[in-house]
């Protein structure tokens, strides 16, 4: 687990966001000031069961979020709204030349950017920030833990596969802003959520036999392998083309000689060898005529939109249907799986629905996430075609 986990210190941050998509984004950073929602300390952004999220945590981790997701090199950007001025000075400082007879972005234009990228910024850092409460308070509920040997350990096995030299980790840590404790924190955040998961994922439902036979039942169709048959074939474009080839076979020339001199399939290279061909996936006439035919038998012309088949059955492979027997170990591993995967999506499920009643967010920080947040905007009209009022709020991010 820990190697994966770390894996989203390495190279940027906006990677280690897919580590935790089953709940939410991973960082982002600002340094806004804002009024507070109810029950957020005036020095906070969010409150998670009267666990505050302060400012300068939400701007240290903004700031990393801001470093690491610029190209390396291009500088850090400083995200000051509402005005964004440092913002709009370092992007037009940076800005590539317009194509001939393109004008400049305007400075309204650059704010709007800005505005963009820090709303986006904001709101993977919250959620990262409050998901670290949320799954630090259930561990703590549900009496897991992570000791530090088993946080040194996930920390050192992470370090090593994303930075394989000390010198890469070290040079990661000062271009982003992030320091040695921040990456452990990380790693052990990912650790514990890990733990949690799989202690959900433990609880699953057992595959029954029942079910075995019930999903076999359903799906017989899956492991059923259709009757195939390998052929020789000559394709040409008219019928009187395709007798002359029969008659050169049939006086003894070759497949190889006669694929050559007459078929305009692609398989002529290989004598007209065609391997594998299972019933129902040819033109109906051609197939028919295909799986009709006795093995051996020098068949056609037939015609179909393409032109005019003469073939020979070279093989035959009947069709089978797997037993229940021989399907079970495939069918149990499949619901196995689909089992898991319910129990860690209900384990998340409930997650969201317990801590957020007790996330508590200040009004410039409002997300999904948080009991304040504004219900989801609904997009039905009324009876009649009448349009529906706009909402009084926008809608926030759903994850």
């Amino acid at each position: 687990m820990g190697a994966s986990a770390f894996a989203s210190i390495g190279a940027t941050v906006t990677r280690s966001i897919r580590s935790f998509s089953a709940l939410g984004a991973f960082f982002v950073l600002t340094i806004a000031l804002a009024a507070c929602g109810d029950s957020v300390p005036s020095n906070s952004v969010a409150s998670i069961d009267g666990d505050a999220i302060t400012r300068d945590q939400f701007s240290h981790w903004l700031n990393i979020a801001a470093s690491t997701s610029q190209p390396m090199g291009s500088g850090k950007v400083a995200y000051t709204p509402p005005d964004y001025a440092s913002c709009v000075a370092a992007k037009k400082k940076t800005a590539p030349k317009p194509a001939k007879g393109q004008p400049q972005p305007t400075d309204a234009q650059l704010k709007a950017q800005c505005k963009q990228e820090y709303e986006g910024l904001r709101d993977q850092v919250m959620q990262f920030l409050i998901l670290e409460k949320w799954v630090t308070g259930e561990a703590e509920d549900q009496g897991v833990n992570v000791t530090a040997a088993e946080a040194d350990k996930a920390f050192e096995e992470a370090k090593k596969q994303s930075f394989p030299k000390e010198s890469d980790f070290r040079e990661f840590l000062e271009q982003s802003g992030m320091t040695l404790a921040d990456a452990k924190f990380q790693v052990r955040f990912n650790t514990i959520y890990t733990k949690l998961r799989e202690k959900a994922v433990k609880g699953a439902d057992k595959v029954t036999d029942k079910a075995v036979e019930e999903f076999y039942e359903k799906n017989k169709v899956r492991f059923a392998t259709p009757a195939t048959r390998d052929l020789r074939v000559i394709l040409t474009k008219t019928e009187d083309r395709a007798k002359e080839a029969k008659e050169a076979l049939e006086s003894g020339q070759s497949w190889s000689t006669v694929a050559k001199r007459y078929s305009i399939d692609p398989s002529k290279e290989q004598g007209g060898t065609l391997l594998g061909i299972a019933k129902g996936t040819q033109e109906k006439t051609f197939d028919e005529a295909i799986f009709s035919a006795k093995k051996g038998e020098l068949t056609g012309p037939v015609k179909t939109q393409f032109g005019y088949y003469v073939f020979q059955v070279q093989k035959i492979v009947p069709a089978k249907q797997q037993s229940l027997k021989e399907a079970t170990p495939a069918i149990r591993q499949q619901l196995d799986a689909q089992n898991k995967q319910e129990a860690d999506d209900d384990f998340n499920t409930a997650l969201r629905k317990k801590w957020k009643e007790r996330t508590s967010c200040a009004d410039a920080y409002v997300m999904a996430q948080c009991k304040n947040a504004p219900p989801p905007e609904t997009n039905t009209a009324p009876a009649g075609g009448q349009q529906q009022a706009p909402p009084q709020q926008p809608q926030q991010p759903q994850r």
